[in-house]
C-alpha cells in the first residue's frame, strides 16, 4: 500500500512538473527533451522518443529521443490508412507487437525491434494528429499495467498540447508574416499609384512639371525633421504628391498661361483646393489627413489665405507643411512669367513670412534640415537631389542659413501656446 502511495505521489509530481514545463519554457525543443525525460522517469522506462507530425509532408519528425540507436530514422512517413487509424485510436497507447497490420509498423518494424519499442501513442488534440510518443520497455522488465497506460496518456496529453500550441503559434506567425508582406505590397502599390498620379497632374502644366513630386519630397523632409513617425512621414509625402489634384478640372489654357492670369482666371484656378478635397475625400487613404492638405494648402496662419480664410490653429498641421513645401518649390523653380528667386531672397521670404503665411516651427525645421545637410551632419543629400548642385553650392549658403535660424523665434503672436 505504501509503495502504491509513493508511486501515486511520484506520478502526480511528474505531471505537475510536466505541466509547468509545457506552460513556462519558451524553447520548444528544450521543452520536448525535458517532457520526454519526465515521462520516461515517471515509469522508469528505458528509452523513448517524441515526434511532431507534419500534415503537409505526412510524416513524423523526431523532436527528442533517448536510448535510440544512431540508425533510428529521424523522419517516418505515414500513409493515409496509418493516419486514419491513428486518429480513430485517439490518444491511447498502441502495442507495437499487435499493430503490424498497419503499413507504418510494417515499414519500420526493423527499427522498432532494434530499439525494443513496445508502445506507440498517437498525440491527438482536438481531433487532429499533432505527433506521437514512442516508448520502450520498463527498467523492471514488467509489462505495462492499465495504471501505467493511464499515466502515459495523461502525460502524453500534456506533450500533445505543447506541440499543438507551438503549431498554432507557428501558423499565426506565418499568417502574420503573410499579412505584413501583403500590407507592404499594397502600401508600395498605393505609393506608386500616388506618384504616377502626381506626375500625371504635373504633365498638364508644362511649366511646372515635377512640381507635385518635389512638394511631396519637401513635405517628407519637413515631417522627418519634425520627428514624425515613419507612417506619418509617408503620409506627409502622399499629401504633398496629391495637393494639386484639383487642378485636373482647371482648363489647361489657364494653368499654362505664359502671363500673370487675370481675376476671372484666378477665381477659376482658386477652386482647385475644394475640388481636390472632393476628389480625395471618398478614398480610404492610409493617412486620413491627405484630403485636408489638398483643401487647405493655400491657407495662411494670418487668415489671408483661401478657400476659407482660416487662422492659425484652425488650419490642419499637414496643410501647413504642404503650404511651405509648395511655396518653396514655387520660389525655387522657373515659371512662365518669372524666374526662380535668388537664394538670399528665398530665405528672407520664408523668415519674414514665418508667423504670417507659414508656421514658424515648420520654417525652422526646414532651415535646420538644409543646414544639417550642408554642414555634413546629415549624410543623405535630399535637398541637393531636389534643388541641384548650383543652388546648394551658392556662396554664403551656410552663413545665410545660420543667420536665418538665429533670427527665427520659436513661435509667433499668432500661434497659441498652451499654458497648462
Amino acid at each position: 500500500m505504501a509503495e502504491e502511495r509513493h508511486k501515486l505521489v511520484h506520478t502526480f509530481g511528474a505531471l505537475a512538473e510536466l505541466g509547468q514545463e509545457v506552460s513556462s519554457k519558451p524553447n520548444f525543443h528544450e521543452t520536448m527533451r525535458t517532457s520526454l525525460h519526465l515521462l520516461l522517469g515517471s515509469l522508469a522506462i528505458m528509452r523513448g522518443g517524441v515526434a511532431g507530425y507534419s500534415r503537409f509532408g505526412h510524416e513524423l519528425n523526431m523532436l527528442a529521443t533517448r536510448g535510440f540507436g544512431e540508425d533510428f530514422p529521424l523522419t517516418l512517413a505515414l500513409c493515409q490508412e496509418d493516419e486514419r487509424q491513428f486518429l480513430g485510436n485517439g490518444l491511447y497507447p498502441i502495442e507495437i507487437s499487435q499493430a503490424k497490420v498497419l503499413p507504418f509498423f510494417q515499414i519500420y518494424d526493423h527499427s522498432f525491434e532494434n530499439s525494443a519499442l513496445e508502445l506507440f501513442v498517437p498525440l491527438v488534440v482536438h481531433e487532429e494528429m499533432v505527433g506521437a510518443v514512442f516508448l520502450g520497455s520498463k527498467a523492471t522488465g514488467e509489462p505495462y499495467t492499465s495504471y501505467d497506460r493511464e499515466i502515459v496518456c495523461a502525460m502524453a496529453r500534456h506533450i500533445g498540447v505543447a506541440i499543438a500550441q507551438r503549431n498554432m503559434m507557428a501558423e499565426l506567425e506565418r499568417r502574420a508574416d503573410e499579412n505584413r508582406k501583403l500590407y507592404e505590397n499594397l502600401r508600395m502599390t498605393y505609393n506608386d499609384t500616388v506618384k504616377a498620379f502626381a506626375a500625371a497632374i504635373d504633365r498638364k502644366d508644362k511649366y511646372t512639371e515635377g512640381h507635385s513630386v518635389r512638394v511631396g519630397k519637401y513635405s517628407e523632409i519637413i515631417a522627418s525633421e519634425l520627428g514624425w513617425s515613419e507612417q506619418e512621414i509617408e503620409g506627409a509625402a502622399v499629401a504633398g504628391y496629391l495637393h494639386d489634384v484639383g487642378k485636373i478640372t482647371v482648363e489647361r489654357k489657364i494653368i499654362n498661361a505664359p502671363y500673370r492670369i487675370n481675376a476671372k482666371e484666378s477665381t477659376e484656378l482658386n477652386k482647385h483646393p475644394r475640388v481636390g478635397y472632393e476628389i480625395l475625400m471618398p478614398i480610404n487613404h492610409p493617412y486620413a489627413d491627405v484630403p485636408l492638405a489638398a483643401k487647405y494648402h493655400h491657407e495662411r496662419i494670418d487668415g489671408r489665405g483661401y478657400p476659407d480664410g482660416l487662422h492659425d490653429r484652425e488650419i490642419p498641421y499637414i496643410a501647413k507643411i504642404v503650404n511651405l513645401a509648395d511655396s518653396f518649390d514655387a520660389m525655387t523653380t522657373d515659371r512662365p512669367y518669372k524666374r526662380r528667386r535668388p537664394v538670399n531672397e528665398v530665405f528672407d521670404d520664408l523668415q519674414r513670412n514665418a508667423g504670417k503665411q507659414f508656421e514658424p516651427q515648420i520654417v525652422t525645421s526646414f532651415f535646420r534640415g538644409m543646414y544639417n545637410e550642408l554642414t555634413g551632419e546629415a549624410k543623405e543629400k535630399r535637398f541637393r537631389r531636389l534643388l541641384g548642385r548650383e543652388f546648394m553650392e551658392t556662396e554664403g549658403m551656410i552663413p545665410m542659413l545660420r543667420s536665418s535660424l538665429n533670427a527665427m523665434t520659436p513661435t509667433s503672436p499668432l500661434t497659441f501656446v498652451a499654458l497648462d
